[in-house]
C-alpha cells in the first residue's frame, strides 16, 4: 500500500471495515461496504483491484464482483490511471447526491408497484391498509420531502461557511 501525506493506512483499513459493517446493516454486502469505505478516504486518483484485494484482504474475484456492483449502483467509477495498464476505482466527491437521485428512482418504482397492488387487494383488509400506506409513504417521500434539493441547499450553505 502506498503511503500518502496525512494518510494513516491503518486508520483507512479500520475505517473501511467499520464502514462495511454499517453498510451491511442496510442489507448490502459488507465487502462492498469495505471497498466503498476505503475509496471514500482515497485521494490517489484511483485504487487498483490488486491494492483493494491486498489491503482489505479480499479475494480478487470478490473485488471484481463488488466493484462491478458498486459501479452499477453509482457509488464508484472505473478510471484509467496514467502510466498504468490496470484500471483504478474512485468515488465521486458528492457520491451522496447521486445516491439520492437513484433512491428516487427506487421510490417511484415502489410507488408504482403499490398502485398496481391496490387493484388486487380487497379494500378494508389489513393488506389493503399496508399497501395504501406503502403507496402514500412513497408518494410523501417523492412529492413532499425533496431530500436531493435540501441536500444541495445545505451543502452550498456549508461550503459558503467554510470559505
Amino acid at each position: 500500500m502506498t503511503t500518502r501525506p496525512h494518510d494513516d493506512g491503518d486508520f483507512r483499513v479500520e475505517f473501511a471495515v467499520r464502514f462495511g459493517t454499517l453498510w451491511a446493516m442496510s442489507g448490502a454486502s459488507a465487502l462492498e461496504g469495505r471497498i466503498a469505505g476505503y475509496l471514500l478516504l482515497d485521494s490517489s486518483g484511483g485504487v487498483s483491484a490488486a491494492e483493494l484485494s491486498d489491503t482489505l484482504g479480499i479475494s480478487t474475484g470478490t473485488v471484481s464482483t463488488a466493484t462491478r456492483r458498486l459501479i452499477d449502483a453509482g457509488f464508484v467509477r472505473r478510471v484509467r490511471r496514467p502510466g498504468s495498464r490496470a484500471d483504478g476505482f474512485v468515488m465521486d466527491a458528492d457520491v451522496w447526491a447521486g445516491f439520492l437521485e437513484r433512491e428516487y428512482a427506487y421510490l417511484r418504482a415502489q410507488r408504482e408497484l403499490a398502485a398496481a397492488a391496490l387493484t388486487h387487494v380487497d379494500p378494508g383488509t389489513d393488506a389493503h391498509a399496508r399497501v395504501t400506506n406503502m403507496h402514500d409513504y412513497m408518494s410523501w417521500l417523492i412529492d413532499d420531502v425533496d431530500l436531493a434539493a435540501a441536500w444541495s441547499r445545505h451543502r452550498e450553505r456549508l461550503r459558503s461557511n467554510r470559505e
